[in-house]
């Protein structure tokens, strides 16, 4: 029987495809199971599968839920931002989260959220740096998976509310080529107060950066390297 598996960043990369056509004898299967699976059929990419998640219909899934003959799989790494190569923009159904190949815009992101009874508007811009220690960018590839990573801002969103009743959040994301000082992300939050805004915005970045299907991959002088994989050994999505 076969199975797709949508494949992203490092992992794409290495296996030269991003839907692998994954053979087993029978479903359903546990995710654990085809984990280990994988690992043995793909030992050059056993490293970076140990530290993946799999997410079964867009949801990051537990070792043990089983997957079944309709089951949309996909095999995330660690997230930290990958390549597009065709214009597009994708909308959440409300127009407050999107992804998108273009440039961003602080002045359309912070207009989502303005609001008349709000007196703390902040926006976190992020931007691709030059020099990292000694090593010098030349620019930025970020990859998604779109429709979960939309699914995942619009979560963060939510969250916020719940946190801090009130608050409004917009969040746009860049892929594709991203070249230093451009900017790749902005959140931007409106609250009642200030103290309200900076809190919600730093959730927001490191619940991004955590667990976002977004990937970042570092075009430098003398090579690249896909952020996430090697770096957090420990990353675990479901922990949030």
């Amino acid at each position: 029987m076969i199975i797709k598996i949508r494949l992203f960043a490092g992992i794409a990369e290495l296996l030269n495809t991003t839907v692998l056509d994954f053979s087993i004898d029978q479903l359903p299967i546990s995710v654990d199971q085809l984990k280990v699976l994988l690992s043995s059929t793909y030992p050059e990419a056993s490293s970076q599968i140990s530290v993946s998640f799999f997410a079964v219909n867009e949801e990051y899934a537990t070792g043990e839920m089983m997957i079944t003959v309709n089951d949309e799989v996909a095999l995330i790494p660690p997230v930290s931002g990958g390549d597009g190569h065709k214009s597009l923009v994708e909308r959440s159904s409300d127009g407050m989260y999107v992804i998108t190949d273009e440039s961003l815009s602080i002045e359309e992101v912070y207009s989502k959220v303005l609001n008349n009874n709000h007196g703390a508007t902040l926006s976190f811009v992020g931007t691709t740096r030059e020099m990292t220690g000694d090593k010098r960018t030349v620019h930025l590839e970020y990859e998604a998976y779109i429709p979960m990573a939309l699914t995942y801002l619009e979560k963060i969103g939510t969250e916020l509310n719940i946190r801090w009743p009130g608050t409004i959040c917009a969040i746009s994301h860049r892929i594709g080529k991203v070249d230093i000082q451009e900017v790749s992300v902005i959140i931007a939050i409106s609250s009642a107060h200030r103290d309200i805004c900076y809190e919600a915005s730093r959730y927001a970045i490191e619940n991004l950066k955590q667990s976002v299907p977004i990937w970042k991959k570092e075009i430098w002088d003398d090579g690249h390297k896909w952020k996430g994989v090697d770096q957090q050994e420990t990353w675990d999505p479901l922990s949030r």
